[in-house]
């Protein structure tokens, strides 16, 4: 969901026109609720959503699994980033990213360190708030060549407008060792504000 969707009219006559993608115009339904984007809006790769048995989800939390696992996957974009709240949360095992110019730079820093990002698996276990599921994704430090599997589970917790508040990235309880402890730190230290 876009944030210009949310803005009113008024309002969005101060914002440059640059700001908004022309995949979130506001349109709206006979009962005033925002249109709901779509993968083919976001620009979504990752479409084939994995579901544990018993789990089903709504094309809307579908669309949200699908931009997670591109964002993981190493391609952020602003159409993906309008999924989430302004004031989100990303909070991994060594940082917490609270508003979008923060949880934007974990995303976009994730590429800038890591080439490829590939998702070896994922399942969801669960539709409910928060949904979550199990990722496994190899790392490839770039410069290096060292890989890494990481596997986590990860909760996206969802808010009353359909948009991401905060996801979790909980990594088996544990921080990586060796040089991907190391870039993994690099993005916190740099941004400790």
């Amino acid at each position: 969901m876009s944030l210009v969707r949310c803005i009113p009219r008024i309002a969005q006559r101060s914002i440059p026109q640059r700001h908004f993608h022309t995949a979130f115009k506001c349109t709206m339904s006979s009962t005033d609720q925002p249109s709901s984007p779509t993968f083919k809006s976001i620009g979504i790769t990752n479409t084939d959503i994995h579901k544990a048995a018993g789990v089903q989800l709504t094309p809307h939390q579908e669309v949200l699994v699908g931009s997670v696992l591109d964002l993981f996957e190493g391609r952020p974009s602003l159409r993906h980033l309008s999924l989430w709240h302004p004031t989100a949360t990303f909070h991994d095992p060594i940082t917490n990213a609270v508003g979008f110019d923060k949880f934007a730079a974990q995303w976009y820093g994730l590429v800038a360190l890591f080439s490829p990002i590939t998702i070896q698996s994922h399942e969801v276990t669960s539709s409910g708030d928060p949904i979550s599921l199990r990722l496994s994704n190899k790392y490839v430090l770039k410069g290096l060549g060292t890989e890494k599997v990481m596997d986590s589970v990860v909760d996206i917790h969802v808010g009353p407008d359909g948009r991401i508040e905060k996801l979790e990235d909980k990594w088996n309880d544990k921080l990586p060792q060796g040089p991907f402890a190391t870039a993994s730190l690099t993005p916190s230290l740099i941004d400790s504000s």
